[in-house]
């Protein structure tokens, strides 16, 4: 097999709206080269964007647990975790991301989850 070949594919795939094709190119790939961060971090997306939220979890806590500042992993663990509804799980990575890196679509993700359990606590 062709790594690089195969992960241009698959990279088509997610870009083309398959994330559930890119996710069956980018799991062999992972399998073979598993510290390769752009291709788990690719892997993590197409699972988010396919709605398979625990093995995107899996695959962004492993992208955390090789660099932990790598605020990007930590933002979409954050937005995976609150697309489950782990609002409290989700708060402390989406802050984190947006500490690390100030970017407006990190800032809305941290108001949006403080507003969901602002309203839980309230209820």
């Amino acid at each position: 097999m062709d790594l690089l070949e195969e992960y241009r594919r698959a990279t088509f795939f997610f870009e083309s709206g398959d994330p559930l094709g890119a996710a069956r190119l980018l799991e062999p790939i992972v399998e073979a080269e598993p510290q390769n961060t752009a291709v788990r971090q690719l892997l993590a997306r197409a699972y988010f964007n396919s709605a398979q939220l625990n093995h995107a979890e899996q695959q962004l806590r492993s992208l955390i647990e090789h660099d932990p500042s790598d605020h990007y992993a930590h933002h979409v663990l954050g937005r995976t975790l609150e697309r489950a509804g782990r609002f409290r799980e989700a708060l402390p990575h989406l802050r984190l991301a947006a500490a690390m890196k100030q970017q407006s679509d990190y800032t809305e993700a941290v108001r949006r989850v403080e507003e969901w359990l602002g309203k839980s606590e309230n209820a």
